[in-house]
């Protein structure tokens, strides 16, 4: 179970440099640097789930008082507020729809870093063991 080597392009590399005795500090240090880089950029699609909902909300406000704009200076026929409607909707339906995908996005990359973390650590308790 496990590699006998380090590869030159692991995260452990960079920490066994300086020192050619794998420690549990080293490994947690790895650990740390691979939990760092698996989860770059979740926050920002965090941020695009939580917030897109917000943002056409606002623009489905706003698609709406324009809305009650032209009724007052015009005769507001239905057209009028039909037109009004629709483009209010389609704001409503731009944020859920980025809202949607940004959010199942970001759980499906954070079960993949969950679960790379996962094999990081059996991976460092093994090397640990074996070194015991």
């Amino acid at each position: 179970m496990g590699a006998s080597t380090v590869n030159e392009n692991s995260f452990l590399n960079n920490f066994i440099k300086t020192s050619n005795i794998i420690s549990k500090e080293v490994l947690a240090l790895g650990m740390l640097a691979a939990t760092k880089e698996a989860t770059k950029g979740l926050s920002v699609l965090s941020v695009f789930a939580s917030t897109t909902p917000f943002i056409g909300l606002f623009g489905t406000v706003v698609s709406i008082l324009d809305t009650f704009t032209h009724i007052g200076q015009t005769t507001g026929s239905m057209s009028v507020i039909a037109s009004g409607v629709s483009d209010a909707l389609i704001a409503t339906a731009a944020g859920i729809f980025v809202a949607i995908f940004s959010y199942t996005y970001h759980q499906i990359l954070k079960r993949k870093s969950f679960e790379l973390i996962s094999y990081l650590q059996m991976q460092s308790d093994a090397i640990l063991a074996r070194r015991a």
